[in-house]
């Protein structure tokens, strides 16, 4: 093991902290997650490759939205640790949630706009629910408020990660097939259904 870097330039853990914004020790948590990684110099200080810059970027981003942590590091484990993402695999995995953005952005405008409304819970107790609720009919479909769960019944998520080494297809894509060369995650979208099987494209 050497000082050298073995690819472009490297940062240290505090370059990395001030240039991504992220505190030093929410960098250690993402390397302990699994979410970033680091070599250890002959001093046993971590280096960083510069595109661990763009993994906190998209850690930090994901998270804003309310993407849990172990979809990000799904995602994240897709990549070899020493495969540096190229501009068409990051095209992929935001592929894999443009659908689920899109429902969130459809769930906080609908919270936005409808919960001054009756949203069928059973409280009664909005004006408007007799009308629309009347004896708490919609106790009969389930629990919940179904005014609002009813109109995000039906969406799935489905994605394809293509990479250099490996194919992932999410079978909640009808018709899909799952392919990894070992090593990587098997839940690509953050969607239980994605499966992978041992092989090479």
């Amino acid at each position: 093991m050497t000082d050298s870097p073995p690819r472009g330039m490297e940062l240290s853990v505090g370059e990395l902290a001030e240039r991504s914004g992220v505190s030093v020790s929410a960098l250690h948590f993402y390397e302990k997650q699994g979410l970033i990684s680091s070599r250890r110099t002959t001093g046993n200080q971590r280096r960083y490759r510069r595109d661990m810059l763009r993994r906190v970027a998209l850690i930090r981003m994901a998270q804003r939205v309310g993407i849990p942590l172990a979809e990000i590091a799904a995602i994240l484990a897709l990549f070899p640790p020493d495969h540096i993402p190229t501009r068409a695999d990051w095209q992929r995995m935001s592929e894999c949630w443009r659908e689920e953005l899109d429902e969130r952005m459809r769930r906080l405008r609908q919270l936005r706009d409808e919960f001054t409304d009756c949203i069928g819970c059973g409280c009664l107790s909005i004006d408007r629910c007799p009308l629309i609720n009347p004896n708490d009919e919609m106790g009969r479909q389930g629990p919940g408020p179904r005014r609002l769960l009813r109109a995000g019944q039906g969406t799935t998520r489905a994605c394809v990660v293509s990479l250099p080494s490996s194919e992932m297809t999410c079978s909640a894509n009808p018709g899909g097939a799952s392919k990894s060369t070992g090593g990587m995650a098997g839940d690509s979208c953050g969607s239980n259904a994605c499966e992978t099987t041992p092989g090479a494209t």
